[in-house]
C-alpha cells in the first residue's frame, strides 16, 4: 500500500510526500499583482511545515481575469523579478511550487476591471450581481493564448508547474455547463463544444511549456447545480484530458451558488463529512490514467492515510487547515495528532478582504 509520506510524481515532478497545498488565494498581492514579501513569507512557512507541493493562489492570465483583491496576476512580463524572488524562496527551502492559472469569467469584479465581466454568454453567475458580456470567438482565442504565454513566464520563472483552474464556476467551469453557456456556435451546445475552450487553453499551454514540463488542473467532478456540468458530462472531460496527457487531475465540485455542497463546505465536524470530494474523485479514478487528487474536507490524518493508502488516491489536497496550522503535514509525519485544528468556519478569508492576508480567525481569538 502507498504511503501518506512516502514520494510521488506529478508527471516527471517528484513530491517529497502526498500532501498538497491546494490553491487558496491568500490575498497578499500588490494592486497590480504582484507577489509581496509578505506572500514569499507565508510560503516559506508551509515548505517548512512539510507540505510536498505549494499551488500558489489562482493567478489571474488577463487584468480582467482578476476577481478578488490581493490576487496574484501574470499576465505582464514586468513581474519576472517578484516572481524569481518568489520561487527562490520556496526553493531555498527545499520546497516545490506550482501557479494556478485562472480567469474568473463572469464572476469577476467589476468595480475593480472598470468594465463588464466576460463570460460565454450573457447569463448572470448565480450568487454574483452583474450580467456578463459575451465573448466573441477572437476574444475567446486571445484569453487561451493568454493562459499559454502565463504558463510560458511560470515555467521561466521557476515554478515547478502549472495548474489551469476549471473547476467553480470560473471561466473555464463557465463554458463547461450548460446552464452558463448558452452559445450556438462551435464553444456551445454539445459536450464537445463545451470542452472546446478547455482544450484550446490546454493545448497551448501544453504547446508553450512542452511535454516534460508537468501540467495538471482542478476540476468539478460535478457542479452541484441543475442544469449545471453533470457527474456523468465531468466523468468524460477527464478521460479525454488524461488521454490529452494531463499530468493530474485535482477533484473538486460546486461553485458560490451550490450552497451546502459549494467548495469550501463548512462544519466538517464528523469524520463522515469529511473528504466530501472523495466519492466523485474515485469514479474519476477508474477512467483515468493520470494522478487523481480530491480536495476537500480532509481534516484527520486517519481519513487522509486510507484516501491513498486503500482508497487508490495518489494525493490529498488541503487548504483550510494549512491556514491554522501551516505545520500539520510535519504534526501528522510525527503522528503528534490525527486531528486538524480547523473548525471549517471560512472565517479565515474576511481578512483577506480588508487587513492585507488570510489568517485563522478562531485561532487568533483564542490567544
Amino acid at each position: 500500500m502507498t504511503s501518506l509520506f512516502e514520494p510521488g510524481f506529478i508527471g516527471p515532478l517528484k513530491l517529497k510526500n502526498r500532501m498538497i497545498r491546494s490553491a487558496t488565494w491568500e490575498g497578499m498581492c500588490e494592486k497590480d499583482g504582484r507577489p509581496t514579501q509578505k506572500l514569499m513569507d507565508y510560503y516559506a512557512g508551509l515548505v517548512k511545515g512539510g507540505i510536498g507541493l505549494i499551488i500558489s493562489g489562482y493567478t489571474y492570465v488577463r487584468p480582467d481575469g482578476k476577481q478578488m483583491p490581493g490576487k496574484m496576476g501574470i499576465y505582464t512580463d514586468d513581474f519576472a523579478e517578484d516572481f524569481k524572488k518568489l520561487t527562490r524562496i520556496v526553493h531555498g527551502l527545499g520546497g516545490k511550487i506550482a501557479i494556478q492559472l485562472v480567469h474568473a469569467g463572469g464572476q469577476a469584479d467589476s468595480k475593480a476591471l472598470g468594465r463588464k465581466p466576460v463570460a460565454p454568454s450573457a447569463v448572470k453567475a448565480a450568487a454574483f450581481p452583474e450580467i456578463p458580456q459575451a465573448l466573441p470567438i477572437l476574444e475567446i482565442e486571445d484569453i487561451s493564448d493568454a493562459f499559454a504565454k502565463a504558463a510560458g513566464r511560470a515555467k521561466d520563472w521557476g515554478f515547478d508547474a502549472v495548474q489551469i483552474h476549471g473547476a467553480h464556476g470560473y471561466l473555464i467551469s463557465q463554458f463547461l455547463s450548460p446552464l452558463t453557456n448558452l452559445r450556438t456556435d462551435e464553444y456551445g451546445g454539445s459536450l464537445e463544444n463545451r470542452g472546446r475552450f478547455l482544450f484550446d487553453v490546454y493545448e497551448k499551454i501544453r504547446n508553450r511549456v512542452g511535454k516534460n514540463y508537468p501540467v495538471f488542473i482542478k476540476f468539478n467532478g460535478a457542479d452541484h447545480l441543475e442544469n449545471g456540468l453533470t457527474r456523468k458530462d465531468a466523468l468524460e472531460i477527464a478521460k479525454q484530458l488524461s488521454t490529452a496527457g494531463i499530468d493530474a487531475i485535482e477533484v473538486s465540485s460546486g461553485n458560490a451558488a451550490s450552497g451546502e455542497k459549494g467548495p469550501a463546505r463548512t462544519k466538517i465536524n464528523v469524520p463522515e463529512k469529511e473528504a466530501y470530494n472523495l466519492d466523485l474523485s474515485l469514479g474519476i479514478k477508474e477512467a483515468v490514467t493520470c494522478p487523481v487528487i480530491p480536495v476537500g474536507g480532509f481534516r484527520s490524518l486517519s481519513i487522509a492515510e486510507k484516501a491513498v493508502a486503500e482508497d487508490g488516491m495518489d494525493f490529498i489536497s488541503l487548504s483550510r487547515p494549512l491556514i491554522r496550522e501551516p505545520d500539520l503535514p510535519n504534526k501528522w509525519m510525527a503522528r503528534e495528532t490525527d486531528k486538524a485544528e480547523c473548525i471549517s468556519c471560512n472565517k479565515c478569508f474576511i481578512p483577506g478582504m480588508t487587513k492585507g492576508g488570510i489568517y485563522c480567525v478562531a485561532k487568533k481569538k483564542a490567544e
